[in-house]
């Protein structure tokens, strides 16, 4: 009779760290992905003697009309009663993300609102090798299947209410206060149009005394976040990272896909340029591409930011 001996300690080491890839993929692909949640945080922001606003940041839902859980939950956010929606694109994951959206969003109808596009609000994802995520920034597909972003804009803007703010401004009236917000389109994709931005906040007319001003973009890119300080805004809102999306716990993101230091890849901090610093929310996204279903250290979100007014 033969008897073996002990197994090698390679083996045994090899075997631990196949166990805990697997228990990884599980926990991320099956569980984590729907462990939706609100991120409460507060800032001061707004001018001096402004009334709070408690935004509600939504971005990255990557909507497929099956992804029934994430609808539901995105249904359930009206609860917060916010005064004001900010959505910093991504809404759509596929030719019919428009159906799950308009689900999702529909108790949101009538309170104000503003949304710039992401490239997955006009071009639809393809697949790729996720690994190629954590080599730099994503690139562009050469033949992208486009999808119908006129249709998700006419819903934002006609049912909901919304205003769209790609490469423009808007000047609205928020809980009492005035608010203007600029924006651009997806600077990830070099959509953003930063030098038309004067002339579109000029054509809103002097600005009331008081009146606070909010920078809305998909991806966080430095040269927007420095673009909207020296146009005045007093608080920037971006998404696009997905919070790095597979995290390292007790380190945190690997990579942001743009120039965003990683320690800002999600979350409330600020920026400073030019002798300014404001509060910067880079949302981590609801969602994720269907062809890469995982989420690890990074649940999905979204934020409820209550804006107040600066002591001086």
């Amino acid at each position: 009779m033969t008897s073996r001996g002990p197994a090698h300690p390679a083996l045994i080491a090899l075997g631990a760290v196949g166990a805990a890839g697997v228990a990884a993929a599980v926990w991320g692909i099956g569980i984590e992905r729907y462990l939706f949640t609100v991120r409460e945080v507060t800032a001061p922001a707004l001018e001096p003697g402004s009334h709070p606003i408690r935004v509600l940041h939504l971005s990255d839902a990557h909507m497929a009309p099956w992804q029934h859980r994430k609808q539901r939950w995105l249904e359930s956010l009206a609860r917060f009663e916010p005064d004001l929606i900010v959505n910093t694109g991504d809404n759509l994951g596929h030719r019919d993300g428009l159906t799950g959206i308009r689900r999702s969003f529909a108790p949101l109808a009538g309170i104000p609102g503003v949304f710039v596009h992401g490239s997955n609000d006009t071009q639809a994802p393809s697949p790729r090798n996720p690994l190629k995520y954590f080599a730099g920034p994503s690139k562009r597909v050469a033949k992208p299947e486009m999808l119908d972003t006129d249709a998700m804009d006419a819903y934002f803007t006609d049912e909901l209410g919304w205003h769209g703010v790609n490469n423009g401004a808007v000047r609205l009236t928020v809980a009492g206060n005035t608010i203007d917000v600029l924006g651009v389109d997806d600077a990830h994709r070099d959509w953003d149009e930063l030098e038309v931005l004067p002339e579109a906040l000029d054509a809103l007319g002097m600005r009331p005394e008081g009146a606070s001003v909010l920078g809305v973009t998909h991806a966080p890119y430095q040269r927007v976040l420095n673009g909207f300080i020296d146009l005045g805004a007093d608080a920037v809102f971006a998404g696009h990272t997905h919070g790095g999306q597979v995290c390292i716990p007790g380190y945190g993101a690997l990579v942001a896909n743009c120039d965003i230091p990683l320690k800002q890849a999600k979350g409330l901090s600020t920026w400073t340029h030019g002798g300014r610093t404001v509060p910067l929310n880079v949302s981590a996204g609801c969602g994720h591409s269907i062809y890469a279903p995982v989420r690890f250290a990074c649940r999905p979100e979204a934020t409820l930011l209550t804006l107040t007014a600066r002591t001086a």
